[in-house]
């Protein structure tokens, strides 16, 4: 399984970014997926999570409801993450990740390590 994120960059507030994560190595289609996100000394938090068999279904977490949409594409193995209205807060290294519609993220082997991320960051 792997999975790449990209997309990110330098936003003021108020602005807007899309993220990418394009998969192989497994069946795309058959999975959940999404994104959490990083700050350094800061814990993990989830930021969505799309359905494999709806794609309008979403677990969004509470800090990003209203403001991000996910959306998937199965036939370019493709998942986004459409940010608006982004803040200060929302500064962080954004994985991309398998995924359950509770919000919680995982690696399909113990083994597997996650993608490099891509670093979002918003400026005051």
């Amino acid at each position: 399984v792997q999975l790449q994120a990209s997309g990110g960059g330098s936003v003021q507030a108020g602005g807007s970014l899309r993220l990418s994560c394009s998969g192989s190595g497994f069946d795309f289609d058959d999975y959940a997926i999404g994104w959490f996100r990083q700050v350094p000394g800061k814990d993990r938090e989830g930021v969505a999570c799309i359905s494999s068999e709806n794609p309008t279904i979403v677990w969004y977490g509470d800090s990003v409801k209203e403001r991000f949409a996910a959306s998937r594409d199965n036939a370019e193995n493709t998942m986004y993450l459409q940010m608006n209205s982004l803040k200060p807060e929302d500064t962080a290294v954004y994985y991309c990740s398998l995924c359950t519609l509770g919000g919680e993220f995982y690696t399909a082997r113990d083994s597997d390590s996650w993608d490099q991320g891509t670093q979002v960051t918003v400026s005051s």
